[in-house]
C-alpha cells in the first residue's frame, strides 16, 4: 500500500506528468533493455573481450618461449639433437628406442 501511495504522490506531483520526464524515461528502458546493444550484450562482450585479452597473452607468452626455445636450438646442434629425440622420438641409423611409460598413478596425499 505504501508503494502505491508513494506512486501515486510522484504521478500527482507531476514528475511523471511532464513529458519530457515521461520521454527519457522511455529513452532510457528502451536503450537498457530492447537496443541491439543493450546491457546483456554489454556485459557478455566484456566478459568475452577478457577472455580474449587472456588468451592473447597466453599464446604471446608461448611465443616467447618458442622464440627462446629456437635460438637455442639454432645455436647449439647437440641441443638440437637432444630436442628432436626427446620430442619427436626421432633416432640414429641402427638404433632401437624404448619407450619407458609410468603406468601406475601414485596417490598424492
Amino acid at each position: 500500500m505504501k508503494l502505491k501511495r508513494l506512486f501515486i504522490k510522484f504521478v500527482t506531483n507531476g514528475y511523471i506528468v511532464n513529458k519530457y520526464t515521461v520521454t527519457v524515461l522511455f529513452l532510457l528502458a528502451w536503450i537498457a533493455f530492447f537496443d541491439r546493444f543493450d546491457l546483456y550484450s554489454q556485459l557478455e562482450a566484456r566478459k568475452k573481450l577478457k577472455q580474449l585479452e587472456q588468451e592473447k597473452n597466453y599464446y604471446l607468452q608461448e611465443i616467447e618461449n618458442n622464440k627462446e626455445t629456437m635460438n637455442l636450438l639454432y645455436e647449439d646442434s647437440a641441443q638440437l639433437i637432444k630436442f628432436a629425440r626427446e620430442k619427436y622420438l626421432m633416432k640414429k641409423n641402427g638404433e632401437d628406442i624404448f619407450l619407458m611409460i609410468d603406468t601406475v598413478k601414485t596417490k598424492k596425499e
